[in-house]
């Protein structure tokens, strides 16, 4: 796991739905998420960017932080 910089939709609550992130000095935009789920304390989202590379990325609510996890 890496932390990792999201920008993130947030309407009701915070961190509805990520836009996009950085990793490695590049920004990556999210053209969709292919899934998501809750575990306790951390929401988790597989998502594909616009050059179709598929990440999951997980919020950890506790820490407020963002991590990549591939």
């Amino acid at each position: 796991m890496e932390e990792v910089e999201v920008k993130c939709y947030s309407g009701g609550k915070y961190a509805e739905r990520p836009q996009s992130f950085q990793w490695q000095g590049e920004e990556y935009k999210v053209s969709g998420i292919e899934d998501e789920w809750q575990e306790p304390g951390k929401k988790y989202f597989r998502v594909l960017t616009e050059d179709e590379k598929l990440f999951e990325l997980c919020y950890n609510e506790a820490h407020d932080k963002w991590w990549l996890i591939r």
